[in-house]
């Protein structure tokens, strides 16, 4: 409440004014208030807050077409993506957009789960490019394609003479951990399949750390997109390797709150995202073996 008075400046006896005629049109609560351990969303409420994002982005499109029609500002597109994808392969589908639509001002929020579901809940960002890890967005969600984990190791190391490699081999090595929220957890229970977890050696919360600790030869690393399109490429003393274990691979997911009424602008991002990963075909986005590579599109 004391967030919220802030930045709407506005007392907090308002806000809690407005709540409680909220609650009474609508004939159910909102928030449960619990002395001494605050207040969190019921049901009716989430099913309320739902329909007031759709409310505030149907008025944000408004703003935003009548503004286009006057000539009075450029087009603007807020996008979240998961930290790393803004390295890998954002840019090059921003710029298929922007061919296909003219020019937009365009701002990339990058960073974890958590971060992202933050800005996602706080209107901070039009739509969520991310996978779906951790707790699933409620709102509506596209589903991309799946993008399974593999092995990214020194060339120096004895493992990248094999054509594939197993977790049991990887798990001999320390690993080099992409340490963001949600996202560690999941690369860790991919090694549940052992009696006992991989050492640690490094943990980064940085993509390209990550990297350049494996060459260096801190260890091993399992991640799930290699660079695309215009992103940097790896250096001489990296390869990729798939993994022969049938591990769960989390799927490429675009959130927004629109539903079944997507505003062009929003619909077309998904289109052009969509269509990326379609022309790249599944040994263009993944390293995966042959049989994997079949059911990366199935959705």
């Amino acid at each position: 409440m004391h967030a919220a008075s802030v930045s709407l400046r506005i007392s907090q006896s308002s806000i809690l004014a407005a709540i409680e005629l909220a609650e009474t049109e609508m004939g159910a609560r909102i928030f449960e208030r619990r002395p001494s351990r605050g207040v969190r969303v019921t049901p009716a409420g989430e099913r309320f807050i739902c329909a007031a994002r759709s409310m505030l982005t149907a008025d944000a499109e408004f703003k935003r077409t009548i503004a286009r029609l006057g000539g009075l500002s450029t087009p603007a597109i807020r996008i979240g993506c998961f930290n790393p994808f803004g390295a890998l392969f954002i840019p090059d589908t921003l710029k298929r957009y922007i061919e296909r639509v003219g020019p937009v001002e365009i701002s990339v929020l990058e960073g974890d789960q958590l971060q992202l579901r933050e800005w996602f809940a706080n209107g901070a960002v039009d739509l969520v490019v991310t996978y779906d890890i951790g707790p699933h967005f409620k709102e509506n969600t596209t589903r991309v394609c799946k993008v399974p984990a593999h092995a990214l190791i020194s060339r120096s190391d004895q493992l990248a003479r094999q054509p594939a490699v197993s977790i049991a081999e990887l798990a001999t090595r320390p690993l080099v951990l992409l340490d963001l929220p949600q996202t560690a957890l999941y690369l860790l229970t991919l090694f549940d399949v052992l009696a006992t977890q991989p050492t640690i050696g490094f943990r980064t919360r940085n993509y390209e750390t990550i990297r350049t600790s494996v060459a260096c030869g801190f260890g091993v690393s399992v991640l799930n997109m290699p660079p695309l399109g215009h992103a940097s490429p790896d250096g001489t003393e990296l390869i990729r390797l798939p993994i022969t274990d049938d591990l769960p691979a989390p799927t490429l997911v675009i959130a927004d709150v629109y539903g079944s009424n997507k505003p062009e602008y929003v619909r077309v991002l998904i289109d052009v995202i969509r269509e990326f990963f379609r022309d790249l075909g599944p040994h263009g986005f993944a390293i995966a073996t042959l049989k994997n590579e079949e059911t990366l599109f199935d959705v």
